[in-house]
């Protein structure tokens, strides 16, 4: 039997939220070690002058702890 942890990871993108998720994800699987999924629990976007200058996502991260 497999025990998970999930961790909480804020990620951010000028591109789009896409690629937010990808920064994020990428970030942690660098870090944790077994990681099995993610989702996205919050969007956000940064407007500065009447523009989108940056895409924010908050993630929640599960990785398999070693037995």
């Amino acid at each position: 039997m497999a025990v998970a942890r999930v961790t909480e990871i804020t990620a951010s993108s000028k591109k789009s939220f896409e690629d937010a998720v990808k920064t994020g994800v990428d970030r942690a699987c660098k870090t944790l070690k077994n990681v099995e999924g993610a989702w996205i629990q919050d969007q956000k976007v940064v407007i500065s002058k009447g523009k989108i200058v940056e895409y924010r996502v908050a993630m929640k991260v599960t990785f398999i702890l070693a037995d």
